[in-house]
């Protein structure tokens, strides 16, 4: 998943905890070998080659995850779409060789993106691609995804206080840290173009929290920044904001909400929020000062901010 994958632990509270964290790394390696389309013989990229007009049986764990990037594909109005792969490549950023493509390139592709040409069938097992060219990537939910199930194999086995960092975009905290006065453990959101500097803390207690922005993957052209988080809906990169932190139930939640709210802005993440209680979210954006940037938070999503 292109990243490091790290459990952290109290000391000494729960026998075999660091066996059991040791597994859940290990379940990640399967999943990866499960979801990534960087493998030919992976689940996705087996459906990817055989699904276009054709029902094809999948297993009830990816029946799961795939119900939830859908479900979030339409309560985003499709900001957040696990079809848009084909528009990242395009734009060159899948080999990190950024470019920029005419608009009728980009018009062709948009053919090829659409959340709303996969049909699930949960009570079947079955997912269906009816439009050619159609394929799946979970970069923007299965990493979460991993962390969900980590948590679920340590949760039955009796390890209740943990932390799960994928990468450092995708984090996961059960329980307490012990000898912490605040419940949960903390998280800091670094400003996304200084990172040496923290601008708030977020704490998880049975939460997660996922956070996108494009101040890494990025190429200029002509004197105009174009970042890697591509709008499925247009076919071009998101602008409105420096960088999206979402707080959810669930980690597979947290990263694909990050995504849409990065894509979809702060009218998307202020209304997505006031429907869902359990979803807080921080974003960052540019003001009209050189350097400056603007905190917007939604359902209570910081503790503490630093200025």
């Amino acid at each position: 998943m292109a990243c490091e994958f790290t459990v952290y632990l109290n000391a000494g509270q729960h026998d075999q905890a660091a066996e059991h964290a040791l597994a859940a790394l290990d379940l990640v390696e399967q999943l990866e070998d499960q979801l990534t389309v960087y493998r030919d013989h992976s689940e996705v990229s087996t459906l990817n080659r055989t699904a276009h007009g054709t029902a094809v049986s999948v297993t009830s764990e990816l029946v799961r995850l795939l119900s939830k990037g859908q479900e979030i594909f339409r309560d985003t109005d499709g900001c957040f779409d696990m079809t848009a792969a084909p528009l990242s490549k395009l734009w060159g950023f899948h080999q990190r060789e950024g470019r920029l493509p005419t608009q009728a390139e980009i018009d062709r592709t948009l053919d090829q993106v659409g959340g709303q040409h996969v049909r699930l069938d949960e009570t079947a097992g079955t997912i269906q691609f009816t439009s050619p060219n159609i394929e799946l990537n979970l970069g923007g939910i299965g990493k979460g995804f991993a962390l969900d199930r980590c948590r679920e194999l340590l949760l039955d086995e009796e390890v209740g206080d943990f932390l799960i960092h994928g990468g450092h975009s995708s984090v996961l905290g059960c329980g307490n840290r012990m000898g912490k006065s605040n419940p949960g453990w903390q998280v800091n959101v670094r400003h996304p173009l200084r990172p040496d500097r923290v601008l708030a803390e977020i704490y998880l207690r049975n939460q997660a929290l996922g956070t996108s922005g494009s101040a890494v993957q990025s190429f200029q052209h002509e004197g105009k920044r174009y970042g890697h988080i591509i709008d499925p809906r247009t076919g071009w990169p998101a602008e409105e904001l420096l960088s999206a932190t979402v707080i959810a139930p669930t980690a597979a939640e947290s990263d694909a909400l990050a995504t849409a709210f990065y894509v979809g802005g702060v009218e998307l993440a202020e209304a997505y929020c006031e429907k869902h209680p359990a979803v807080g979210a921080l974003l960052i954006r540019r003001t009209g000062r050189a350097g400056d940037v603007e905190l917007l938070e939604f359902n209570d999503a910081v503790v503490n901010r630093k200025r």
